[in-house]
């Protein structure tokens, strides 16, 4: 399973310390202009290296597209990328060759294909989710016609949190700080946080929170496709996430049904709306909006024109640069002292990762549902 989406799918390749991470993207709509510019800024803000907060790994992660473009814009056909690998320091793994890594993939991936990779962990490590980005980044051009916003920020790390609501944030802020988090009073207390976890050698976890704005009524499927599951599915196959909900998500379960209802209003349809005229329903002589948005602008598994709030709570990552116990393929234990440029947490360059998947989740979406009203 190296394939995500269905009409709009990509499929990715590569390891951490192979010679590049690449993929192809496959039901890319024709005629969306290319914008390289855009693309590589995104990659930028995953890419390794970027501030004290983030691995000291050096990667220039510079895209390059194979296919798929001409003059600039997509043909419609399969755009297949890659990114190079320039700086793998693979001697920092050599001591864990045949070693299993507390809470790492190492024995379930020894266990399940009999043979592993064990520079940075090969297929299960984070850099996977290079072409994660460079797919976001194609999905969004296409959403960026449709008026559909997907953004996310840091929310909390370890026990700091910004509980504002999305609507009193100034979103404009989350990429003035290394964090990514828009409140900078929060922001500044993560980073002290991080860099103390840093020194320590250990690693901490948090929540990035995001939201889906502009997004009409309509997308999702009302049994096994439904939208909020495809966020999910989406969301939990990124590396170190634990955890997703959206609206009230849990706190729903302690309050009684008269306090998250979502009463409706009429709404008159925006002047110049950016959505195709096919993702209203033709039977529709109004558009209704809602009072309050508890169910996070999805019910029955389809979305409802409202935003959609979302979490992902990530776990620390595991590695972790002090002494550990643990066993060998051979059975015996032994004691470990991991090598190597790690992130102590891995919120501020997961925005983007969170933000691609949500992007190619929704335009996934939005053309299932055009195949299905043609």
């Amino acid at each position: 399973m190296n394939t995500f989406g269905n009409i709009f799918r990509l499929t990715t390749f590569g390891e951490s310390h192979g010679a590049a991470i690449g993929g192809v993207v496959d039901g890319m709509p024709p005629g969306i202009d290319i914008d390289m510019d855009f693309i590589q800024a995104e990659l930028a803000r995953r890419r390794p290296g970027q501030s004290r907060l983030t691995t000291a790994r050096k990667e220039a992660d510079q895209v390059e597209l194979l296919s798929g473009v001409f003059e600039g814009k997509s043909t419609g056909q399969p755009i297949g990328f890659i990114v190079r690998n320039e700086n793998q320091h693979s001697q920092d793994y050599e001591n864990l060759r045949d070693v299993f890594r507390p809470s790492h993939a190492d024995y379930t991936y020894w266990t399940k294909y009999g043979i592993r990779d064990h520079r940075g962990g090969g297929r299960s490590s984070a850099r996977e989710t290079i072409a994660r980005v460079v797919g976001g980044a194609l999905a969004k051009l296409v959403l960026r016609q449709l008026g559909i916003r997907v953004t996310a920020w840091t929310q909390q790390v370890g026990p700091i949190a910004c509980d504002r609501d999305y609507t009193q944030l100034d979103l404009s802020q989350i990429e003035q700080n290394d964090v990514r988090c828009p409140d900078p009073v929060k922001a500044q207390q993560m980073a002290d946080l991080i860099l103390q976890v840093k020194a320590d050698g250990d690693t901490i976890g948090g929540v990035i929170a995001g939201v889906i704005e502009g997004c009409p009524a309509g997308l999702g499927e009302p049994a096994f496709g439904k939208l909020h599951a495809m966020l999910g599915a989406a969301m939990l196959s990124i590396n170190a996430v634990k955890g997703f909900e959206y609206g009230d998500g849990f706190a729903m379960a302690e309050r009684r049904g008269s306090e998250v209802k979502d009463e409706f209003m009429a709404e008159s349809p925006a002047p110049g709306d950016a959505c195709d005229a096919a993702m209203r329903h033709t039977a529709a002589s109004l558009s209704l909006a809602t009072r309050t948005n508890h169910s996070g602008g999805i019910q029955g598994g389809i979305s409802n024109g409202q935003p959609i709030p979302f979490r992902v709570a990530f776990k620390p990552v595991a590695t972790l640069l002090m002494p550990q116990q643990t066993f060998d393929i051979h059975g015996n234990p032994v004691t470990i002292n991991p090598r190597g440029r790690h992130d102590p947490c891995v919120l501020p360059r997961a925005v983007p990762i969170v933000e691609a998947m949500g992007a190619m989740v929704v335009l996934d979406a939005h053309l299932q549902h055009l195949a299905c009203r043609a």
